[in-house]
């Protein structure tokens, strides 16, 4: 049986959000019953992109302060890091640390703020894409990995949550050519399942205090669900995240991926909630953004048509000029490289672009929205 715990918690403030992963942590049978004493921990944070905290984009520092005081309890050496989109160097490291709150929080306690932007190509035998990757060095480095993830919706994915917060493994740009090699949703996710095998946290423990709601992971809107998740399983966290806001599960891909793998039960009878009851909290009214994983014509008609199809009903990006700072951001994340900058701002190159939204997702000033036909929605 897969266990998630789930504690309700309203706030940031740092008691009411220590005693709750106390609970939590203790609902699971304790931290020493996961980490040896004098260990070596790589918290990995979802720090996506260079957002305040209350801009619900990234991880809370103060949730990241409750569970690292817990590994100083347990006499652990405690690493802190992510790679988020961009370029993977000491420099943007930094600003994104000190912009998300990361950079004081581990200042206050002591604990080492992970700048080593060094990569390795490692074999992953049990992956089914990706059989080797290469990912950042210092996840390798250590004895374990907390997966510190935040309850989000996502344009491309549905859901964002314990298993995609691990493609930040993935060195910087290094994400851009993965989008571009596997632009079809379910070969991306089936490679997020791989990442995911490959990292192997210890402990998942979810941010879902504050939300983010509608087109996430960084241009949606927050929200209130006032919950913490924990669980030894990211595959059945996600699950119950899903649940939570109203999501059936069975719509997100990575979840799809995880059944169609045998990791969960497709009725998902073998998770099992424990903590606090989840009817009661359960968001019927959370935004949850269009899929645009259609699978329809899929063995109906030839791979090309397909492809064509799904992309045409998948949507596409576009610029809100309004907002745009001209900045080249999207330009230079774009992974099959269609945005040019020109003087009056950036243009996409709609026929060859791959749908990957990481311009949208990357875009410091929201000013890349997203347009679905009509039609997709009533297929849908």
């Amino acid at each position: 049986m897969k266990e998630v715990s789930l504690r309700s918690c309203n706030s940031y403030d740092y008691e009411e959000v220590k005693l709750q992963i106390d609970k939590l942590v203790n609902d699971l049978g304790g931290l020493d019953k996961y980490i040896k004493y004098g260990s070596t921990v790589f918290i990995k944070l979802n720090l996506v992109i260079k957002k305040k905290p209350e801009e619900v984009a990234t991880t809370h520092p103060i949730v990241l302060k409750a569970i690292a005081n817990k590994l100083l309890e347990l006499g652990c050496k405690v690493i802190v890091g992510d790679s988020p989109g961009g370029p993977y160097t000491k420099s943007s490291l930094k600003g994104i640390y000190k912009t998300c709150g990361i950079e004081e929080v581990c200042n206050e306690l002591n604990i080492q703020l992970n700048y080593d932007t060094s990569e390795l190509k490692v074999e992953n035998p049990n992956g089914i894409v990706l059989k080797y990757m290469t990912v950042i060095k210092p996840i390798v480095d250590v004895d374990y990995v907390i997966n510190l993830c935040k309850l989000k919706t996502h344009a491309m994915a549905t859901f964002t949550g314990g298993v995609k917060n691990l493609f930040g493994v993935i060195p910087g740009v290094l994400k851009a050519e993965y989008h571009f090699k596997m632009p079809e949703v379910r070969d991306f996710t089936d490679a997020l399942i791989d990442i995911c095998l490959f990292v192997s946290p210890t402990i998942t423990i979810m941010d879902g205090i504050i939300g983010m709601e509608g087109e996430g992971p960084t241009s949606g809107t927050p929200r209130k669900i006032g919950v913490l998740l924990a669980s030894s399983n990211p595959y059945a966290i996600d699950v119950i995240a899903c649940k939570l806001i109203n999501l059936e599960p069975g719509r997100v891909p990575t979840v799809q991926r995880c059944i169609e793998r045998k990791f969960i039960n497709e009725d998902f009878s073998d998770i099992h909630v424990i903590g606090e009851e989840i009817e009661n909290k359960i968001i019927k009214d959370f935004k949850i953004p269009s899929n645009r994983s259609i699978s329809f014509l899929r063995g109906i008609v030839p791979k090309k048509i397909e492809l064509f199809v799904n992309k045409k009903l998948s949507g596409k990006p576009v610029i809100n000029f309004k907002d745009c700072i001209k900045c080249g951001e999207c330009s230079r994340v774009c992974p099959p490289k269609v945005i040019s900058m020109k003087e009056n701002g950036p243009v996409i190159d709609l026929d060859h672009c791959i749908r990957c939204f990481c311009c949208h997702e990357l875009c410091p000033r929201k000013a890349v929205d997203l347009k679905r036909p009509f039609i997709f929605k009533f297929l849908r």
